[in-house]
């Protein structure tokens, strides 16, 4: 089974956003992820991500999204999260900004553990306890113990 808190990148984690719009915060996520060489091709990778945020909102609601997308960019399954103090309109379903993005990619060859990821991912900070631990972290590795203790 897919553990979420082995998959995400805790170097890739940003915990303070500074981006203020939602095509910034992908791309302030991504560029992380091509400094730490984790994707092939920026530009196809955000493309990638951007088309599917265009085809129906990643903003799932209770301050939550999860911009995603398989591509042939990625070289495995990545998660990464930023944290947004302000919050970020990510269209999401209840009208409310969105503080806790995650961004999950993987090849286009490995949908079963990326729609596994996802809905985990999903089912995880539906949970009320789950969003406000995440809220009051410090550190990458603490991110990391958050979806280790909710897993």
């Amino acid at each position: 089974m897919i553990r979420l808190s082995e998959v995400i990148r805790e170097e890739g984690i940003i915990l303070n956003l500074k981006a203020e719009e939602k095509v910034d915060v992908i791309k302030e996520l991504v560029s992380k992820l091509k400094g730490l060489k984790l994707i092939e091709d920026e530009a196809a990778f955000l493309a990638d991500i951007l088309k599917r945020e265009n085809l129906e909102s990643t903003g799932i609601g209770l301050g939550v999204a999860i911009p995603h997308a398989r591509t042939k960019a990625a070289r495995e399954l990545i998660l990464t999260y930023g944290y947004s103090r302000k919050g970020v309109d990510f269209n999401s379903l209840d009208g409310k900004p969105s503080h806790y993005i995650f961004l999950i990619t993987a090849p286009e060859d490995q949908k079963t553990q990326y729609i596994i990821a996802l809905a985990r991912l999903s089912k995880i900070l539906r949970r009320e306890d789950t969003r406000s631990r995440l809220s009051k972290v410090s550190t990458t590795e603490e991110v990391v113990e958050v979806l280790k203790d909710v897993e």
